[in-house]
């Protein structure tokens, strides 16, 4: 066990090349490198490819906004009480929505900050298909669309609530931990 991760956590010289590049890439953007990608280096190969998709979806342009994806993020890892998740997607929502108070009320509970219907909307979806997969139903996308959320957009809200339950449950089973740098992003 380490302090970030219940698994062993490989360093510099364990880690293989291409992890090891991201992390180097990480340190010159961010200032640190997440602890979620020194926790899945374990299993390089894999953790490559997770990231390979994850970036994808969450931070190159798409369907749905940067601040979109996540709120979407803050709702399904409250949802599933992800520590590192909720922390460290907590901080990348605050500071798209430039509203500290905002972005926490959405994380701890969406229906207390005031959303416009088409927020509002995708958060109540994102929450029906975290807590029952099993009943969602070709009805439960008229909302979606009465709000303008167009077959592309409701793909890519599906795909980031689907991508967010992955990482929430990996992080969680890990017993991943958030960076001390994100609880003071963007307050």
């Amino acid at each position: 066990m380490t302090d970030i991760s219940w698994l062993a956590v490989p360093d510099e010289q364990s880690a293989p090349e291409g992890v090891r590049k991201l992390w180097q890439k990480s340190e010159a953007n961010l200032g640190f490198v997440p602890n979620v990608f020194r926790a899945q280096a374990l299993n390089g190969e894999q953790f490559l490819a997770w990231w390979a998709y994850f970036n994808l979806l969450v931070n190159k342009d798409g369907h749905l906004s940067p601040a979109d994806r996540e709120m979407l993020a803050v709702v399904v890892s409250g949802v599933n009480r992800c520590v590192y998740c909720e922390v460290s997607h907590g901080a990348a929502l605050r500071s798209y929505v430039n509203d500290p108070l905002r972005a926490d009320t959405i994380a701890v509970n969406w229906r207390h900050a005031r959303l416009g219907a088409r927020e509002a909307t995708m958060c109540a979806y994102a929450e029906k298909l975290t807590l029952r997969p099993a009943e969602m139903t070709q009805e439960d996308l008229g909302p979606l669309r009465e709000v303008g959320l167009d077959d592309h957009a409701i793909l890519e809200l599906v795909q980031v609530v689907g991508m967010f339950n992955l990482t929430n449950r990996v992080s969680s089973a890990l017993g991943f931990k958030p960076n001390a740098e994100y609880h003071s992003q963007s307050r």
